[in-house]
């Protein structure tokens, strides 16, 4: 076993130390999504998704040629691996996928306004801190019956071990047994 010194890049993120901890960034990567959309030059958004009501899953026309909406949310390669940086993105993402397989105008105008936020927001990335503190924070929030097609929640939580984030989701509730803080106490229960 031979020393490579100090940590740089780990499965394409880029490590850089920061105020006595580290950041992960994927800066890179995230060019090279806006370079394969053709977004690099885009006007930024400050938000990855619009404050109105969720958009159905038959709202609006059909997209006449969808292999570039289907590619980037759903390549391994893509904006799902990106959310490991990027929580931020994460509902925004999850709620992308959800038209994969019949994507209208306006899911696409959805995704451009992901990227058009990744795009000014480059920088971001995500903190970690050495920390004191062990406590295990855990937030959590639904929209009951928040999708206008199935009437399904979304439910999202985020995990902190003291400052440091570790472990966050959003995603759409397959059934109504277990309510979204059953499922963020399941979460931490496992974490602890």
């Amino acid at each position: 076993m031979k020393d490579l010194g100090e940590l740089h890049h780990f499965l394409g993120m880029h490590v850089q130390r920061h105020r006595g901890g580290f950041v992960l960034s994927q800066r890179q990567y995230m060019l090279d999504i806006l370079y394969r959309a053709g977004m690099v030059d885009c006007k930024p958004f400050s938000t990855p998704v619009d404050t109105n009501p969720k958009v159905s899953a038959d709202t609006g026309a059909p997209l006449q040629d969808t292999s570039d909406f289907r590619s980037l949310p759903r390549q391994p390669s893509a904006l799902q691996y990106l959310t490991f940086t990027r929580p931020d993105i994460t509902y925004a993402v999850q709620q992308i996928c959800l038209h994969i397989h019949d994507p209208r105008e306006p899911h696409l105008a959805s995704l451009k306004r992901i990227l058009r936020y990744i795009s000014g927001t480059l920088h971001l990335g995500l903190e970690q801190h050495p920390s004191l503190v062990e406590d295990l924070v855990t937030y959590s929030d639904a929209d009951w019956a928040g999708c206008p097609d199935t009437r399904k929640s979304t439910s999202g939580y985020a995990v902190f071990l003291g400052d440091d984030l570790i472990s966050w989701s959003s995603k759409r509730q397959t059934t109504v047994s277990r309510s979204s803080a059953e499922a963020v106490v399941a979460e931490a229960t496992w974490l602890r």
